[in-house]
């Protein structure tokens, strides 16, 4: 089992199945854990076992919120060692044409890149000042190629990938460690109930997800830096 040895660990999206998933595995591990989700009252009910100062509700995409959200996980531990930006959403519904306001875009483009630039941006400047810290982004391997009723989520996805390998090059002689993970379709109850005719035998477990998160995380991962891993099953 990896123990990460009380390194401190930032979690978006704590109240999302992957999210939950990871808090859960990340606690076995002699981590401490800060948690943060757009539902406090979530928060509180999927992680009862933690604080109030280890759980907040945080407007990702409001980059106030996200600056006074690590000020206050400093001010409470001293530091983040590990950022794992899970927060992000998926949306499928109309083709490129028949988006008829910005709307449909925006959502998801706040939703899965501006939350993970504004955690990444603040972050980083804490790891550059204790001279280190691993950093984990959530795409997604439909951000891979374009995908039919798909244009925001793949477009939005995409540009959590270049983000990744921008901060790792501007990063690399600081011993931060950034790298991102492509999912396939993960295995949520969610998932489950808008496709309930797919083959879930094919999808990725939560755990796994979480699982290659927590590698990343350990010191066996000191020489993976810029990764773009794909974490797909069977698919």
């Amino acid at each position: 089992m990896i123990t990460l040895n009380n390194k401190v660990v930032l979690i978006t999206g704590a109240t999302g199945a992957l999210g939950n998933t990871t808090a859960n595995i990340f606690a076995q591990t002699n981590a401490k854990l800060a948690l943060t989700g757009r539902s406090q009252k979530k928060l509180e009910a999927l992680h009862p076992a933690f604080s109030a100062n280890d759980c907040a509700r945080t407007d990702l995409c409001d980059e106030q919120a996200t600056q006074d959200l690590i000020d206050e996980v400093i001010e409470h531990y001293g530091r983040i060692d590990v950022s794992l930006t899970i927060a992000g959403g998926f949306d499928m519904g109309k083709r490129v044409h028949e988006l008829t306001s910005d709307d449909d875009f925006n959502k998801m483009f706040n939703m899965n890149f501006i939350s993970t630039l504004n955690t990444c941006k603040k972050v980083i400047l804490h790891m550059q000042k204790q001279g280190e810290g691993r950093i984990v982004n959530v795409s997604a391997h439909a951000a891979t190629k374009g995908k039919a009723k798909m244009a925001p989520y793949c477009i939005s996805k995409s540009a959590v990938i270049t983000l990744s390998e921008s901060l790792t090059a501007e990063h690399k002689d600081n011993d931060i460690n950034i790298n991102c993970i492509l999912p396939g379709t993960i295995d949520t109850p969610t998932n489950r109930n808008d496709m309930p005719n797919a083959d879930f035998s094919t999808w990725v477990p939560t755990e796994d997800i979480a699982n290659v998160m927590l590698y990343l995380s350990s010191e066996l991962a000191n020489s993976v830096n810029g990764a773009i891993l794909p974490v797909v099953g069977k698919s």
